[in-house]
């Protein structure tokens, strides 16, 4: 049993200011959406932004049983909990640096004779205030404040679960059989809030049908324009730009851009395999591990832990319906293959100056096969971003395949050829959220083996000196590895060179590798001869 205890990260003395959506603004017409500051006394809000997990107990069972001579069934079962997220990235979210206004080239910051004015001056710090954003009537704000998810205080915790058989073939070598399984749950996912977009059923509130061409014009209208006063629509509150969309004054805070959230728990993680391993020992000069798992990963919201406003990789369609953002992941590898071995040349017992030469010669070989990770899914061109401000994906087209090459083949030029099909995707209508996931298990990138070997012997000169000479090679077979096709945007127009080499385009290749144009991120063949005088 292990007993786990994190904290979220605070400021201890509650000067740092933090997004509330209930909070009345009093520079933006005491609508809601402020700040708030932790913790008691004057301009506090008599509060703690979220609370500490107090029952992180991690308990572990393993067992094994012999039930038949020579084989063992093994099992397994814990659960264990990552620390409370400590990016200190927030800094920048939740401090109170308001510096000075950028004026234009050659007008000073400033005149001595009369100081700084007001309208560019820094707030003093710390500034109890819950009107600080937006600053200097900046709207909308393009960097407000932060929110605190109130479960930030709650740590990742993961169920791993095992359970499988191990027999002895021989008596230096066995084999065994398992399934492995986790399943994570409170991991960050900061993609799966986005407390600033606006949902279908606000719109209709207001009177206006995403679906109606007619409404989608005047998203895009002026807020202060006619057409938006003939449908009732106005400023949301005095002094508000009249020259900012309608679809900025229509979000649920519209003094301010996207508003990031920070340490919010929300992300769900899949995990099953089947495991294979066989380990010989040495005996006759060869040993080896070799490796293969079946598996299956899957998300939602959670990749890697991300900075403050990036989403750390994980891909979201559809903020407003989070479990149908349950993918694969895009590290999912069905298959994987790994084998190490070494092999020792034994003596030979003809001729003894021929076994001098040959015998003691040490084999070595590290060989990895694995499946090619996932390529993303294309985003929508449908301008959802510029009416709910959250983008989506392309819908797939039944029948088309998603590749016009294998991109395992090594049968074609990167430099001429379009390995994606952009007939594969297509826009979702107008206004709506697309229907595809993130990934599919049969949408990958190349696949990159690893295959390297080594060659050495040890020669003793004395009893207390040797030498030792090895040859190191990798990428043995010389495998040439492309660079991952561009795949974001199925409507790019392909674009060529005057020399008909593809420099752009949805599914091509774009070279970084040493040889300009070639589309090869290049891993060529090389060796190190290691000599090695111990003494």
């Amino acid at each position: 049993m292990r007993y786990d205890y994190s904290t979220y990260l605070k400021e201890q003395y509650g000067r740092a200011s933090v997004f509330s959506p209930t909070a009345l603004n009093p520079v933006a017409g005491n609508i809601p959406g402020a700040v708030i500051f932790e913790g008691s006394g004057p301009g506090h809000c008599d509060c703690q932004f979220a609370h500490n997990y107090p029952w992180g107990f991690g308990p572990r069972l393993g067992l094994a049983y012999q039930f038949v001579p020579k084989t063992v069934f093994r099992g397994g079962f814990g659960i264990v909990y990552a620390g409370t997220e400590d990016n200190n990235n927030s800094a920048g979210g939740f401090g109170l640096s308001n510096p000075f206004s950028t004026p234009s080239f050659g007008v000073p910051v400033m005149q001595l004779s009369t100081g700084i004015p007001p309208q560019d001056a820094p707030r003093p710090f710390p500034d109890i205030y819950a009107g600080l954003y937006p600053f200097n009537n900046g709207i909308p704000n393009s960097n407000p404040p932060g929110g605190v998810d109130q479960n930030a205080g709650r740590p990742p915790r993961q169920y791993q679960w095992s359970a499988g058989f191990e027999r002895e073939i021989s008596h230096n070598l066995a084999a065994e059989v398992s399934y492995v399984g986790n399943r994570g749950i409170w991991w960050l996912a900061p993609g799966l809030i986005n407390a600033n977009a606006i949902s279908y059923a606000r719109l209709q509130s207001f009177g206006i049908n995403i679906n109606n061409p007619t409404d989608q014009a005047l998203m895009l209208q002026p807020i202060g324009s006619a057409a938006a006063a003939q449908r009732g629509l106005g400023l949301p509150y005095s002094g508000y730009p009249g020259t900012l969309t309608v679809a900025q004054a229509l979000r649920p805070f519209p003094q301010f851009g996207t508003i990031n959230y920070y340490w919010d728990p929300l992300g769900d993680t899949w995990f099953n395999s089947l495991q294979a391993k066989g380990t010989k020992r040495f005996s006759h000069g060869l040993s080896f591990l070799s490796t293969f798992t079946w598996s299956k990963g899957e998300t939602v919201g959670a990749e890697t832990v991300p900075n403050p406003g990036t989403t750390g990789g994980a891909s979201i369609n559809d903020v407003f319906n989070r479990k149908n953002n349950k993918y694969i992941s895009e590290y999912d590898t069905p298959f994987s293959f790994n084998i190490s071995l070494s092999y020792v040349t034994p003596r030979l017992k003809t001729n003894r100056v021929l076994s001098y030469i040959a015998r003691d010669w040490t084999y070595g070989a590290f060989l990895q096969y694995k499946s090619g990770l996932p390529l993303q899914v294309p985003t929508s061109n449908n301008n959802l971003g510029s009416y709910l401000f959250q983008t989506t994906f392309d819908d797939q087209v039944p029948g088309q395949p998603l590749f016009l090459k294998n991109v395992n083949c090594h049968c074609f030029d990167p430099q001429t050829t379009i390995v994606l099909n952009p007939n594969a995707w297509v826009n979702p209508p107008t206004g709506q959220f697309g229907t595809a996931a993130a990934y599919y298990s049969d949408y990958r990138k190349q696949r990159h083996p690893i295959e390297n070997m080594n060659l050495g012997r040890t020669w003793r000169v004395k009893e207390r000196a040797s030498i030792n000479i090895r040859m190191e090679l990798t990428n043995v077979f010389n495998r040439s590895v492309f660079n991952d096709p561009s795949s974001t945007n199925a409507q790019a127009v392909v674009t060529r060179a005057s020399n008909g080499n593809i420099t752009g385009g949805f599914g091509s290749i774009i070279a970084t590798g040493t040889i300009a144009g070639s589309g090869l991120n290049l891993q060529p063949r090389s060796g190190t001869l290691i000599g090695r005088l111990m003494f």
